[in-house]
């Protein structure tokens, strides 16, 4: 049985919860509830604080763990990121106060840093030559500058606003781009039958958030033009129908282009075109 860690709270928590909730697994009935037996899928999933779940996997007390590839970095483990989960999408950036000097990554030399993320900070720091004082801080780094107890911050970042209100700007490249992650432990092979199933189950689930089922009509001697606008994953489903000059095509196409591609459908001639949202796929 793969015992499977998931976040108990946090940004992260409840697209994994879905996420598993939709590949057939069974979740908590309570909040309250920090363990669930799956036997029927052959999982066991325990709720853990998401900046321990990396620990818990890495010493090989969970096989697996839905968290974020920060998290993983800025934990000291032998877990390892075996799956990219597409939700959960950050950025990991510098800031300093809107009037400071400090503008490149040199700048930073010698400067006091405030952030919660100490380990991954400093790799990224030692990596290109970079010394400065790392300020450690559990939460509202943004307020650190105001106080006095730092120069400068490295912060998680989506739209920015948290730090313009704090009178900061963002400078240099970005640390890291994250998103949430599946982590395996080191003692879990990669050909393991178990994860393989897991695995499947989240892709099959996963495609189907990005991608739409469409159908439409077409005739023969337009066809190859509309297979050129739908290829498909293999190809396309091409089915008679009761005129011999039309067939009907089944194709799989990305969600965030569904009315863009019906556009280029109807000018090659497709009619009768209908999307059907999917559920979960085995690709």
């Amino acid at each position: 049985m793969l015992r499977i860690a998931v976040p108990n709270k946090g940004m992260l928590s409840e697209p994994s919860w879905n996420l598993l909730e939709e590949s057939g697994y069974k979740l908590r009935a309570n909040p309250r509830q920090l363990v669930v037996e799956d036997d029927e899928n052959g999982i066991e999933l325990f709720y853990l604080r998401p900046l321990d779940i990396a620990v818990y996997v890495g010493a090989g007390n969970i096989d697996l763990g839905l968290t974020g590839r920060d998290m993983l970095l800025n934990t000291q483990t032998d877990a390892t990121e075996h799956m990219q989960l597409g939700y959960g999408a950050s950025t990991f950036r510098f800031a300093a106060p809107k009037d400071s000097s400090i503008e490149t990554l040199q700048d930073i030399d010698g400067k006091r840093v405030a952030t919660s993320y100490d380990k991954l900070l400093s790799d990224y720091l030692t990596s290109r030559g970079i010394h400065a004082k790392i300020v450690h801080l559990d939460g509202a780094v943004e307020s650190s500058v105001q106080l006095g107890v730092a120069d400068l911050i490295a912060d998680v970042v989506s739209t920015g606003t948290t730090l313009r209100n704090a009178g900061l700007r963002i400078f240099a490249d970005p640390i890291l781009h994250s998103e949430a992650v599946l982590v395996k432990s080191p003692r879990i092979s990669e050909d393991n039958p178990e994860l393989a199933v897991f695995e499947r189950r989240l892709r099959g689930v996963l495609t189907a958030h990005r991608y739409v089922l469409m159908d439409y009509d077409i005739r023969k001697t337009n066809l190859a033009a509309a297979v050129e606008i739908t290829p498909g994953f293999e190809s396309p489903t091409i089915s008679p129908l009761r005129d011999d000059e039309w067939v009907a095509v089944r194709v799989m196409v990305p969600k965030n282009e569904v009315n863009a591609i019906m556009d280029r459908l109807y000018d090659v001639g497709a009619r009768g075109t209908i999307v059907t949202v999917l559920q979960a796929s085995r690709m």
